[in-house]
């Protein structure tokens, strides 16, 4: 009886022994397997469009090595058309989609409605006179009503406005067959969608009703960056829309917490990836948006005469 006592304690052990073993060997598994891949597309602003006509190739050249694949690039009157044709043919060539980028604060009011429906207007005639690879493959509204003393008064009646504002450019971009975004606050989600509308926040508002955001999510923490935009991306993620991470690389005097401004270029590349590696477990994330590409131009300049 002591045998056989002693030879099912054994078995028993073995047995522990073995199912330790297989749940070791599956965490190991688990460990080695590779991680889902990473979504490091970037897009960048280029608000002085005046450089193209002079620095397409070194834009074209720098988006190339950064990893940019879109660029919203700012439409101003002093710049021609033909310039405009050149960078983005130039831009194309290389796989780089260019968007036109327009927007004030107080095209957000109802008697900015006409300043979108400018733009739309050109850009509509531009592209329809443009060859294939000259054009335009979406356009970028970037309106901030909220920097102006209007919007501590009257911000109901304002996201009114706005709202309104944008059905109609984005009914006139569909018409146009053109993809729209528009620039957002991360904070936006706190704030009430339009009245009588199917949203429960003005970001998710905001995201049915354009094709893509981009969340300004300025920190200088990958994680944070990330943690902000978190709502939205889960938003799009329902809506089936797309959602870019804002990252600040400018000198700004709202703080150094937004910015990678005075930050080492190590810590910028990991907390760039950072917020890469957690925005891609959302099928929404479309990449990070840069702000902006001058700044961004600087800090490689400072990085490499640091390394001299």
């Amino acid at each position: 009886m002591k045998w056989t006592r002693r030879l099912r304690y054994i078995n028993a052990k073995a047995k522990l022994i073995i199912l330790v073993a297989g749940i070791c060997l599956l965490l190991l598994i688990l460990f080695l397997l590779p991680s889902g891949k990473v979504n490091q597309n970037k897009a960048t602003w280029l608000w002085d469009a005046s450089l193209i006509r002079s620095e397409t190739e070194e834009i074209v050249a720098f988006s190339g090595r950064e990893g940019i694949t879109t660029i919203f690039l700012q439409i101003q009157k002093e710049v021609t058309e033909e310039e405009y044709r050149r960078f983005v043919a130039a831009a194309h060539q290389k796989g780089i989609s260019v968007h036109a980028l327009g927007g004030q604060p107080d095209w957000a009011y109802g008697e900015g409605q006409g300043q979108g429906m400018e733009l739309l207007t050109w850009l509509d005639e531009y592209n329809q006179a443009s060859a294939p690879e000259e054009k335009f493959e979406g356009v970028q509204f970037d309106v901030e009503p909220y920097v102006l003393r209007r919007w501590d008064r009257e911000q109901v009646q304002v996201v009114e406005e706005w709202s309104a504002n944008m059905k109609v450019w984005v009914q006139e971009a569909e018409r146009q067959n053109l993809p729209l975004s528009a620039a957002v606050p991360f904070w936006l989600d706190s704030i009430p969608g339009p009245k009588g509308e199917n949203s429960d926040s003005f970001s998710r508002w905001m995201i049915q009703n354009t094709d893509a955001i981009a969340v300004m999510a300025y920190r200088d923490s990958g994680e944070q960056m990330y943690e902000l935009s978190k709502e939205e991306l889960k938003q799009a993620d329902e809506l089936g829309k797309s959602v870019w991470i804002g990252m600040e690389l400018g000198d700004t005097e709202e703080g150094e917490h937004l910015t990678f401004f005075t930050k080492s270029e190590q810590e910028m590349e990991d907390e760039a990836l950072s917020a890469a590696k957690l925005g891609s477990d959302h099928s929404s994330f479309a990449g990070l948006a840069v702000h902006h590409y001058q700044a961004w131009v600087h800090k490689r300049t400072v990085m490499v005469e640091e390394k001299r």
